[in-house]
């Protein structure tokens, strides 16, 4: 059965209860798996968003699956450590919650890397999504978001932007942007976001993406602000502010996901199976509601789905590696 569709926050969640309840209904039989705790993988510290999201979906799974889930932190390398793990694991009963960077660019930004996204992971279920927003200090010019952007197109290379590295969606989606826009600031890399967003109210740099709740709580305290986000209309997570279509940004839809995989040796009953349950899980009304305060549109969709969605990121964020010569080497 394909998925139920994807519905807004203003969905009664009744109806999300029902389509999960469907999705288990025709989940496969895996007969003698699991046979032991099952594992999650994160490539990002405890806290983390990847993190949160993996243990909020730990425990319905273990409820699901009449096992243990354990959660394994393998921290390093932007998520690829964890990854590789995951595309190495041969015990049937290794996954990982990863970010999209993970799942679809790794080996286009650095070659060094051991994994190939593309070849070497089972897609499972795509979780949640969210857009980026554009920020910029408080006092920026231009009292509306078409305004900003004639600025940012005026000063040239006298303008800088933040990422919290090279090779990250935010740096790609940047250089994306300045291609839509005509605006040509010079790239500043930090190890974090926190970094970037005090360079921001510091006055240091004049642009940055972020993660739609992080900038938002920064703006809602006069501490920066919003020109709008990266998605191709408003978003339920910051309703209050415009996408960047809005401001006459055509074609520009780039948005930051988290998504569960396995490797491509993970039988396909079993990939089944998981995709199955992560999207009732996913789509109930509790784990829902916790994704959604964690910043995350939910998805929950198939094994296809999110291999679909793999295929389209990185032929567009590929085709930005390419023509900027991006590399994280």
């Amino acid at each position: 059965m394909p998925p139920c569709p994807v519905r807004r926050a203003t969905l009664v969640l009744a109806l999300a209860a029902a389509c999960g309840a469907a999705s288990a209904q025709t989940a496969p039989a895996t007969p003698g798996w699991p046979s032991k705790p099952l594992k999650i993988v994160v490539g990002f510290p405890g806290g983390s968003s990847p993190d949160l999201v993996a243990r909020t979906l730990a425990e319905p799974l273990a409820k699901a699956l009449g096992q243990p889930v354990i959660v394994e932190n393998k921290v390093g390398a932007g998520g690829n450590i964890a990854a590789d793990a995951v595309a190495r694991a041969t015990d049937d009963h290794t996954i990982g919650v990863m970010i999209n960077g993970n799942m679809t660019i790794a080996k286009l930004i650095n070659p060094k890397v051991s994994y190939d996204p593309l070849k070497d992971l089972a897609p499972i279920s795509l979780v949640g999504t969210a857009p980026l927003a554009l920020a910029a200090p408080a006092n920026a010019p231009g009292a509306t978001a078409q305004e900003f952007l004639a600025a940012a197109r005026s000063a040239g290379d006298q303008w800088s932007y933040g990422t919290p590295g090279v090779g990250t969606v935010a740096h790609i989606g940047m250089e994306l942007l300045k291609g839509q826009t005509g605006m040509q600031p010079v790239h500043v890399p930090y190890p974090g976001n926190p970094q970037v967003i005090n360079a921001i109210i510091g006055g240091q740099i004049q642009l940055a993406l972020l993660p739609p709740a992080m900038a938002a709580a920064q703006a809602r305290a006069g501490k920066l602000r919003v020109i709008g986000v990266t998605s191709s209309s408003r978003s339920t997570l910051v309703p209050e502010y415009p996408s960047l279509a809005e401001a006459g940004v055509k074609d520009f839809n780039l948005e930051i996901w988290n998504a569960v995989a396995g490797p491509r040796a993970l039988p396909a009953p079993v990939v089944a199976r998981l995709s199955a349950l992560f999207s009732e899980i996913a789509r109930s009304p509790d784990v829902r509601a916790k994704l959604f305060q964690q910043g995350w549109q939910v998805t929950g969709t198939t094994a296809e789905g999110l291999a679909r969605r793999i295929q389209s990121d990185a032929q567009l964020l590929g085709g930005v590696i390419k023509a900027r010569g991006i590399t994280a080497e």
